[in-house]
């Protein structure tokens, strides 16, 4: 019996329990995708690749599974590098299967030819092309367990364009079985004893916790770990709700100040990179004791010299740490001169948010769109958010309740992750979770790498709630008026600010386009409005417009001198 190469792909995938594929067909992929929908993987087809690799790479971080990512040879191909990119530094699983050219026609200049094998390489644990249609079930194996094994991250397969129809016969394919779960690796006795001694000495501990801590679904044993040893502990910002942002030992509302006067700080699944300020003085103190939890050893040591390092699974480890204080019966007392710190500090800086939420005047400040936001969405929604205000912003004044329902522009800072990351959450929440809300708050200018993914979300009638906070620009923008007399000096190109957008551009008729709801809102109890209808209509996409003062920022920070990543 026959078999083609893209029914053999689709059938490898299917056994590998791929669940989602997402990606713009063309010459030479078509027949891949329809033939993935024949065997009951699911298809979303996107706007623009880029999109798509992102929407896969969600999933691989929502489910503990890739996506798959399918697109066309050539240009197709390199518009998927930012999501693989994306999706290693994240260390999220993502495997991308790219067309390529004849493999009769190499070098002669074919259609679309390029160098993708090696191109993926530097975006990629694996790139691999099969040699031969028998092999095929062999390498999507090894490509879904690379991905996953170890550290995640994405793996690129490159299949010509002649392998997609040709045909074999099936007693001469090498098929292989799904492959095992990641195996769990603990960490050495002796390292989780020194951890814990040099905790039970601290007189300012810190629990950092990190997104590596969400995707090994170490929720439960965290929670236990804060509560028995009573550590006051900050998210990363999509480890929020790891431990739920209203438990009473988050600090996130005192960051600067836990970070810069914690003596001792346990990593749990979080890098000391540019969203930790490194673990580097002035931010910290000098003589920090760092306790590293990682699964990758090559992380260990990055940075700062560590006390202890714990090599393993988040989850494991945390059980061990678990059983060793357990034996120890320690816990961080809570009238210590350290919480007092951390609470009057938290106290400042919430009134201050709140004295800023409650302003009347108008248009409306970034601080009074996420009180009435926060007010009216439910509570166990996916938020996904991008921006630079937008989601700076949105992190502290928004809190997640429960893990892996925060997405946003991750360890790589990427713009455009968006959208696609809310369809990926809404095709995982309508299977997994159903009747689960997806926001998808937006700055304009973030919006708009994506925009046109609005059609997508609403072809399969996913009902999405995204709420663009519009200032008009990028950090910041101008008003109508003042628009109106930068023209009057000649050719906008060389006057308008490069930071400027058109004011009051009305991007909710994208939505009402494509048979959505939109709404153009510019005061508060418009937006009360606008959300509460949104909220209750539970099968139709909307998009909230939300014109805010196209000069409000942020409050002012103590570090002036690294505001961009202040996060």
């Amino acid at each position: 019996e026959a078999v083609s190469g893209a029914q053999l792909i689709a059938q490898a995938l299917r056994a590998q329990n791929i669940e989602y594929m997402f990606g713009i067909v063309g010459i030479p992929v078509t027949e891949i995708a329809i033939a993935a929908q024949a065997v009951g993987i699911k298809y979303v087809g996107m706007r623009n690749e880029q999109a798509a690799c992102y929407a896969a790479s969600a999933v691989g971080y929502l489910t503990g599974r890739p996506g798959v990512c399918l697109v066309v040879s050539g240009p197709g191909f390199l518009h998927v590098l930012g999501g693989m990119a994306n999706a290693t530094i994240n260390c999220w699983p993502l495997i991308v299967i790219g067309g390529s050219s004849d493999r009769n026609q190499e070098t002669m200049g074919a259609f679309q030819e390029f160098p993708q094998v090696e191109a993926g390489r530097l975006y990629t644990k694996l790139s691999v092309r099969p040699s031969s249609l028998e092999v095929i079930p062999a390498v999507i194996e090894k490509a879904v367990r690379t991905s996953m094994y170890g550290r995640p991250g994405s793996c690129y397969i490159d299949i010509p364009g002649d392998f997609v129809n040709l045909q074999v016969n099936k007693s001469s394919v090498k098929y292989v079985e799904c492959c095992l779960p990641p195996p769990i690796s603990m960490a050495e006795h002796s390292a989780v004893a020194k951890a814990a001694s040099v905790i039970a000495l601290s007189k300012q501990p810190l629990l950092i916790i990190g997104k590596g801590a969400a995707y090994s679904h170490a929720e439960n044993n965290i929670r236990k770990l804060v509560d028995l040893c009573g550590l006051p502990f900050l998210p990363t910002p999509m480890a929020k709700g790891v431990v739920p942002d209203n438990h009473p030992n988050c600090v996130a509302a005192a960051r600067s100040t836990a970070l810069q006067h914690a003596d001792v700080i346990i990593l749990l699944g979080a890098r000391l990179n540019w969203i930790l300020h490194f673990g580097l003085p002035p931010r910290y103190r000098q003589d920090v004791k760092v306790i590293q939890i990682d699964i990758c050893a090559e992380e260990l040591g990055n940075n700062v010299r560590p006390a202890a390092t714990l090599l393993g699974d988040i989850k494991a480890v945390t059980e061990q740490l678990l059983e060793e204080f357990n034996k120890r019966s320690w816990k961080y007392p809570s009238n210590s001169e350290w919480w007092q710190k951390l609470r009057e500090k938290i106290k400042n800086n919430e009134e201050r948010s709140k004295g800023l939420a409650l302003q009347k005047s108008l248009p409306m400040n970034y601080y009074t769109v996420f009180h009435h936001i926060r007010e009216l969405i439910p509570k166990d929604c996916i938020l996904v958010s991008e921006g630079a205000n937008t989601m700076d912003i949105g992190r502290t004044m928004l809190p997640n309740f429960f893990p892996r329902q925060r997405l946003d522009a991750g360890t790589f800072g990427t713009m455009g992750v968006g959208l696609g990351f809310a369809i990926a959450a809404a095709m995982v929440a309508r299977d997994h979770t159903p009747g689960r809300r997806v926001v998808c708050i937006e700055g304009d200018s973030a919006f708009g790498f994506s925009g046109m993914e609005v059609e997508t979300i609403c072809r399969y009638n996913l009902p999405i709630l995204i709420i663009v906070v519009n200032n008009n620009g990028i950090y910041t923008g101008l008003d109508a008026n003042s628009w109106e007399e930068m023209l009057k000096f000649g050719d906008p190109a060389a006057c308008v600010p490069p930071v400027s957008l058109l004011p009051n551009a009305q991007y909710e008729k994208i939505m009402s386009a494509f048979g959505g709801k939109g709404y153009f809102v510019k005061t508060p109890e418009e937006l009360q409005n606008a959300l509460k209808a949104s909220v209750t209509d539970k099968q139709t996409p909307s998009l909230i417009n939300v014109m805010i003062d196209p000069q409000s920022e942020r409050k002012k920070q103590e570090f002036p001198w690294l505001t961009r990543s202040n996060l």
